[in-house]
């Protein structure tokens, strides 16, 4: 069999090493692509599949991208779920015996993007790594600007959390950071998160972890990382640091913070409410209009715009820097105008965070540069305006700002203010910073100038008036003369080149002069680049430094955006308490009221506390705003607790520990779960993790079955929430009968959605207010939905009938002429026992037990005469 060529052996070799990843190997100007590789990437890309002499009978299939537009096509391979392993030469050509060595210089995978426009720039992009052992470990970096967070769960009983399933708390945490790429030692029996992971199978000992956790940071004592008891912890930072290194084989130093924290320092947020109360992304999985993070970012940076969208997500418990923040909003919002001269400050700050970590990576160019000295001009005027502010929280910033005068200073004097794209080709470096450059920029510009004086000389000598003089790579400097003026060339031209239309020559005198122009353009190309190295080189043992620089930048965008939000949205400081009382005037939903064009957002008013209204059953028709209503109080005590003002005229936030939401009906298609199923699942997840000091939002739980099992259902939970979670719940039903329990609990108060009623139709008034309702308005609801007139018409007499034959009816007398509040209403008592309604009944099932349902094709008709017969057929 024939031996490939010495190249393909040369590809094999270093394919075998990422049999994972689609290598891209560097030939000249392209990235070409072989073998299955190449089928794969000629679909995906949508380009042209070819093929290669390799040495065999047939050619090697491939394909290639152009070096300089290589992004685009790497992002379409990393969004279809490939790695790609760029492989570039690693020694000088010319310096080469035999072929050219190459080798992979980094590994792109979805969590190592540091690629600025495959990046949403208010977005983290994070690698996650865990260690699953009777606990977990978990350890997520964005490699994009060097945050690096380190978390462990050892008891699944610490904060409060009773989960069945080990794995659940850390899959809240995965998809509460909503990481691009997971790895672990094992799956989390969860398909959507399971679907990023890539499992570890060559796993290392705690010691060999600790050793390259130790390498990585530069430390001698590991100790002073201060996570050394917490081995799940280390486990999973040592696979996340390994998987760099064997990734991005280059300098990570700004990666240089390991920040621990508890699942417990931070209000939880379980995934279904953080889909419910749309914080970053609406129920259908859009970014922006319509999430609470599109209300209230103003912020004027990527970095503060990353920064709050991580308090959204991780609300603090801890009064202390709750208020912090508050003091500072507050301080901003008094002073619109210094709120204002900080957001012109922040005009035009590059994003700091992601430039440092380009030029730590060493894939950074001279606009990179001009980049970071246009960002740190502006922080000497934002450093003078907030250091007239007072709050504590400014205070500390400002004591501690750095405004790297140093790096201003030094690319200033150094980068040109028009830099182009490569650093190997000259025309970066400024003149005047660097002596010896300057000279052999003289010898170049002059020699240049030489060759144009040269070219006017030869012309009035020879008598040529188009007498040119050119350059190429290939022949250097020549003179061209065409054809028509061959006949006055002069005895001393030497010719070169024989062309068309043309003939090319040289002189002694050009030549020369030639290799002085040529050295000395050489000589600057290389010395530009080694002073660029130079230069950035500085920039990179500053990272420190301009990491922290960039942090307070964010954190003073984030709360100028906060101030900004409570100014044009008519917002106030809540007082935070820890009395376990809710108490909101005139509350408002954030985002709702943003939306709405053409009428005016009704407020209003929210009372809950520890004793008689721990909980609210909220009553009212569809449509109404029930669920805005509880949904607005949920937004009011989160945004409470993540330093910002609130959407009321008044409003008293208790500290909260938990925040749980079940909203809305959806099938679970993924996890093999129906509507009820998944219903039933969110709220025993609920109720076995709510705490005292925990809020809930329920909403119409139960309807996802039939009538009598889902008030069963309703009731029973009210009753365990209220005796024994003791949990502050806005509870909004259908389910009229749950209003008696406002007279058998203490705890409980009946709400009401307010309507007005004008012959047969009704306007939603969207006040809450006192009491209950002891119907649904469902028929007026279908008829402002727009249903035919005569589906109306007739459900309105299939009500009567229904409502005349009411089953019901003896229990709700009963109920009413109870008087022992010690005897617990049973729901499941026959009606069918008493004298009196027998017959009745009985002719009532008659009746509806004949019914052609075949010639009801309304089907709000059809399900409510199925629901009897139904019924009828268990009496």
């Amino acid at each position: 069999m024939a031996k490939f060529t010495p190249m393909m052996e040369q590809y094999f070799g270093i394919k075998e090493q990422y049999k994972d990843s689609i290598l891209l190997y560097r030939l000249g100007d392209f990235y070409e692509m072989f073998f299955d590789d190449a089928i794969t990437a000629s679909k995906v890309l949508e380009i042209t599949l070819t093929g290669r002499e390799c040495g065999q009978d047939e050619k090697a299939p491939m394909c290639g991208v152009p070096f300089h537009s290589i992004d685009s096509y790497i992002a379409k391979l990393i969004e279809n779920g490939y790695k790609v392993a760029i492989c570039e030469q690693v020694e000088d050509a010319s310096q080469a015996k035999g072929i050219v060595k190459r080798d992979v210089i980094r590994v792109i995978t979805p969590g190592t993007i540091i690629e600025q426009n495959m990046l949403d720039e208010k977005s983290n992009n994070y690698l996650c790594a865990t260690f699953i052992e009777n606990g977990f470990g978990m350890s997520y970096v964005d490699v994009s600007t060097g945050d690096l967070f380190v978390t462990e769960n050892i008891s699944l009983n610490d904060f409060n959390i009773h989960k069945e399933n080990k794995h659940d708390l850390l899959i809240e945490e995965i998809n509460k950071i909503n990481p691009s790429e997971i790895i672990s030692n094992k799956n989390t029996n969860n398909n959507i998160v399971d679907n990023k992971i890539n499992i570890i199978e060559n796993l290392l000992s705690l010691s060999e972890y600790k050793e390259i956790i130790s390498k990585h940071f530069k430390i001698t004592n590991f100790d002073s990382l201060n996570i050394n008891d917490n081995n799940l912890a280390i486990m999973s930072l040592g696979i996340l640091i390994h998987y760099l290194n064997n990734t991005q084989k280059t300098s990570l130093d700004h990666i240089n913070k390991v920040n621990f924290y508890s699942v417990g320092d931070f209000l939880l947020i379980d995934t279904s409410t953080r889909k419910n109360l749309e914080l970053i992304e609406t129920v259908r999985g859009k970014k922006g209009v319509g999430t609470l993070f599109h209300v209230l970012d103003n912020t004027m940076t990527a970095m503060g715009g990353r920064q709050l969208k991580k308090w959204i997500e991780e609300p603090l418990k801890n009064l202390s820097l709750i208020n912090l923040r508050h003091e500072a909003v507050e301080e901003l919002y008094d002073n619109v105008m210094l709120s204002n001269n900080i957001k012109e400050s922040l005009k035009g700050v590059y994003d700091i965070e992601r430039l440092i970590s380009r030029i730590v990576y060493g894939n950074c160019n001279g606009r990179d540069l001009t980049s970071l000295k246009q960002s740190v001009s502006k922080l000497p005027d934002l450093k003078a305006e907030i250091s007239i502010l007072n709050s504590k929280m400014f205070s500390m910033i400002n004591e501690n700002f750095d405004v790297l005068e140093d790096i201003f200073n030094l690319i200033n004097t150094s980068i040109v203010d028009e830099p182009p794209i490569s650093i190997k080709e000259g025309n970066i470096i400024k003149l005047g910073y660097n002596e010896e450059l300057d000279e052999i920029r003289e010898i170049s510009t002059n020699g240049k100038s030489w060759i144009s004086e040269l070219q006017n000389k030869e012309r009035e000598k020879s008598g040529i008036k188009n007498l040119k003089i050119g350059y190429t790579k290939v022949f250097g400097y020549y003179i061209e003369v065409t054809q028509s003026n061959l006949k006055f060339v002069p005895d001393d031209y030497i010719r070169k080149q024989t062309l068309t239309n043309c003939e090319r020559y040289v002189t002694p005198e050009l030549k020369e002069m030639e290799a002085k122009i040529l050295n000395a353009d050489e000589q600057l190309m290389k010395m530009e680049y080694d002073l660029f190295l130079e230069i950035r080189q500085y920039i990179k043992e500053q990272v420190k430094r301009i990491q922290n620089t960039a942090h307070s930048i964010a954190v003073i965008d984030s709360l100028n955006s906060l101030s900004v939000s409570a100014v044009k949205n008519n917002y106030v400081r809540p007082q935070m308490n820890l009395s376990g009382q809710i108490d909101i005037v005139d509350g408002r939903h954030p985002v709702i009221e943003r939306l709405i064009k053409n009428e005016m957002f009704v407020p209003n008013d929210t009372f809950i506390d520890n004793n008689e209204n721990l909980m609210s059953i909220i009553t009212g028709p569809n449509m109404a705003g029930k669920s805005t209503y509880m949904r607005q109080v949920a937004l009011i005590s989160l945004m409470a607790h993540i330093g910002s003002f609130v959407p009321a005229k008044q409003a008293k936030i208790c500290i909260l520990d938990k925040i749980f939401t079940r909203v809305g009906a959806s099938d679970d298609l993924s996890q093999g779960q129906s509507t009820f199923m998944v219903e039933m699942s969110e709220v025993s997840n609920i109720l076995k993790n709510a705490t005292e000091n925990s809020l809930l939002i329920l909403d119409e739980i139960g309807r996802g079955t039939s009538t009598y099992d889902g008030l069963s259902i309703a009731w029973s939970v009210v009753e365990y929430i209220t005796k024994n979670i003791k949990a502050k719940t806005l509870f909004a039903t259908h389910y009229h009968e749950l209003s008696e329990l406002e007279s058998k609990l203490k705890s409980v108060k009946n709400y009401r959605i307010l309507i007005k009623e004008t012959d047969d139709k009704i306007i939603f008034l969207r006040k809450i207010a006192e009491g209950s309702i002891d119907k649904s308005y469902g028929i007026q609801v279908a008829n402002l939905a727009g249903l035919p007139n005569e589906v109306v018409k007739r459900a309105n007499e299939i009500l009567k009938m229904l409502d005349d034959s009411d089953i019901n009816k003896p229990f709700a007398k009963r109920k009413k002429e109870r008087i022992n509040d010690n005897f617990q209403v049973s729901l499941f008592e026959a009606s069918l026992t008493e004298s009196n309604a027998n017959k009745k009944q009985e002719e009532f099932i008659d009746n509806v037990k004949n019914i052609d349902i075949n010639n009801l094709t309304p089907i709000k008709a059809l399900t409510l005469l199925n629901e009897i017969i139904e019924k009828c057929k268990n009496i």
